[in-house]
Parts: C-alpha cells; structure tokens; sequence
C-alpha cells in the first residue's frame, strides 16, 4: 500500500541522524564551547524532568556521602574531562553492586559502587566517567527523546492506519507487523550508534588526559571474563559476543573492546595507570563494596572479581571476603580453601577480627573441631560483645 511506503520513508528520515561508526577523527576532543544550557523547549522540558529525579536521587538512602570518596570520584571526573566540562557535572555515588554508571541531560552522573571496585585504576574508572560525559556533551538524551517521539508518532499511524485498511476490507496485518518491527529495530541501531560514538568521544578524553589508552578495552574485557566464569559455574553456555541482537541497545563488549584496542594502538594516549591511587581511595569502602557482592550469590563472577583485583598484591580485605565466598558455597574443598583465606588475610592485617570467626566457622564445618574451636575462641576474646557471642560459646561447647 502507498502509504506503508510513505510511513517507512518518513521512518528512514527519523532515524537517518544517527551517529556514523568509529572514524579516524572521532575520538579528537572538540573544543568547550562554555556553559551547558537547555537550547529549546524540548530540552528544557528534559532537564525539567530529570531535575525532578535529581532531587528525589539527592535524598535517596542508597547514595555514599562520604566527602573523600566523593572527592576523589569527581577528582578522576575532572582530569578525565577537563575542569571547564566537569564543572557542569554533579555526581553521585549510588551503593549499587552492578557495573554502571549513567549521565542525565541535565548534568547528573550517577556512578554505581559495582564500578568503583571493578575498576582496578584510575585509567580503567576515568574510561567510564568519560564515555557517560560523552553521552551528554554530545546531548543524547535529548537526540534519543526525539528520535523515540517521532518513531512513537509513525508507530501511532502505523495502528490507525492498519485497523483503516482492514475496515476497507483490505489485509495490511504483515505489513504492518513488519513496519512495527523495523520502527522498533531502528531505535535500538539508534541507540547502539549512540553509544559507539560515546565510546569514541570518550576514548578521545581519556587520551588527550594522558591516561593509558588501553585501559578503556581492558575493563571491557573484564565485564566479559566475569561473565563467562558466572555462566561456567551455573553450568551455562557463554554469552555470545561476536554479534549484536536485532533489538539490542548497545554494542556487544567484544565489539566495544575491539574497536576501543584499534583506537589504543593508533592513539597511545599517556602512560598513568593510577592503580595504587584507586586502591588507596576506595579502600575504606572495599569490605561494604565486597559484602554486598557476595550476596549477590555469583560465585563464579565473584571469584573471577576478587581474583582480578587481587592481581599480584593480595590484601585483607581481599582474602577475608574469598574466605568468605568459598565458606558460603561449602564444598569440603570449599572448606578448607576457605580456613587457608582467613589465615592469609589474618597474616597481612592481625587485626581483623572477623577472619577468626570465619576461619573457626569453616573449621567446624570440615570436623576439625579442636581447630575450630580455638579459633572461635580468639574471636571471642577480642570481640566478646559479637552479636553472635552466646550461639559461639554453645557451638564450641558441643
């Protein structure tokens, strides 16, 4: 019918703005052009909306207010970006254990604690902060609102349209289903083109900053590692990473790394890795990051992830919440990996009391009870008001 071809006409012209791949000058930084504004009603409208949100996420019990942490997030931000860009940005740390962070049309950042301790440097955190900047200097939220108003409005004729014809007596049902699905297919091709050109302006950030390039590639890498061990460990097959889902809105991680290693190896950026630094900031925060993972109950994800961070310097902290992993699945192999976590974390730092319950725990669990028992003893004598005090003394009696 003639006017299913108008419709997929005008739907090409609606989606046909969208960002072409990665170029050879996609990734220069362009020059900041001052204070970021709304630039018409619709955007207005936008940031009026996510104003809203800002103020109801401000409030919110799930946000880490600790000052240093907040300092130093937004202190990686503003190298990543530059301090004219990055003083349009407020951030805010949201207590989640997922690998995220999103950026608002109206300059909110909201960084999720999942990324702060997967990040293993500065370089890997500033390759994130940097893509989700590019999301907003190049004002896709408001691009993606009005590509989704017009597709919207097409798909609204769509179903006038068809439910006409079919009163006309005529028979436009796979034609129209066909129609809805491109429509639906263009937003997500729309959407994955936005993030491609996310990652490139991002990686020109990073770069120009004097970050290691390769860094941006590296965590992608990672994401896909992780889960790769969460599926062999549930005895499920892999994720495929080698092509993108029709109806997909982001490219594949493996298409992500790829095209962020090309970049690093015609781009090599500058050499700061920051690793020491990132350890050092979130390391107050590390046993709450590392409590919450665990309950996610991935214990292949989260072994990979502690295995990762541990690299080639164990901590504490590190070993303790492994002890912790392996004593919760609870193998006897599990078990007695376990004890042998707590001892090391108990080696590098004496004071965290915790390991010899733990430890003790897991003891008991193996039938070493003589072993068990002491160990729950010393627990008891540094910490004698544990909430768990009275159940520990009962079990070391039986």
């Amino acid at each position: 019918m003639r006017w299913l071809g108008m419709l997929a006409g005008a739907m090409s012209l609606a989606v046909s703005a969208i960002p072409a791949g990665a170029q050879d000058n996609e990734f220069v930084v362009p020059p900041y052009e001052g204070v970021y504004q709304p630039l018409d009603s619709d955007e207005r409208g936008l940031w009026g909306l996510f104003d809203e949100q800002e103020r109801k996420l401000r409030d919110a019990d799930v946000v880490i207010r600790d000052p240093a942490l907040n300092d130093y997030v937004r202190g990686v931000l503003c190298r990543t970006v530059g301090e004219e860009r990055c003083g349009a940005v407020r951030t805010y740390i949201v207590r989640t254990p997922a690998f995220n962070a999103s950026m608002a049309p109206n300059g909110t950042m909201r960084i999720y604690s999942g990324l702060l301790l997967r990040a293993r440097s500065e370089a890997e955190l500033a390759s994130v902060l940097g893509h989700e900047f590019a999301h907003f200097e190049m004002r896709h939220g408001l691009h993606g609102y009005r590509n989704s108003r017009t597709s919207g409005d097409i798909l609204a004729w769509v179903s006038v349209l068809g439910a006409a014809a079919a009163n006309w007596g005529g028979s436009s049902y796979g034609n129209n289903s066909d129609l809805q699905i491109a429509i639906y297919g263009d937003l997500m091709r729309y959407g994955r083109n936005q993030e491609r050109a996310a990652d490139a302006l991002g990686f020109g950030y990073l770069a120009k900053a004097g970050f290691r390039a390769g860094a941006a590639a590296d965590i992608w890498r990672a994401q896909m590692d992780e889960a790769d061990h969460t599926n062999a460990d549930r005895g499920r097959r892999s994720r495929r990473y080698d092509g993108v889902a029709f109806f997909s809105s982001h490219p594949t991680d493996l298409e992500r790394a790829d095209t962020l290693s090309a970049l690093a190896n015609r781009v090599p950026g500058g050499h700061y890795e920051g690793l020491n630094q990132h350890r050092l900031a979130i390391a107050p925060w590390i046993g709450e990051f590392l409590k919450d993972e665990l309950a996610l109950n991935d214990f292949g994800g989260t072994d990979y992830l502690i295995g990762r961070l541990i690299g080639d310097e164990p901590t504490a902290d590190l070993l303790y919440a492994r002890g912790g992993l392996y004593r919760g699945r609870g193998h006897p192999r599990d078990l007695v990996n376990a004890a042998q976590f707590y001892r090391e974390a108990l080696d590098l730092d004496p004071d965290l009391h915790d390991a010899w319950r733990g430890m003790g725990l897991a003891l008991l669990r193996s039938g070493e009870f003589a072993q068990g028992s002491d160990a729950l003893r010393t627990y008891l004598e540094v910490a004698p008001e544990a909430n768990d005090a009275a159940m520990l003394r009962m079990m070391i009696k039986e």
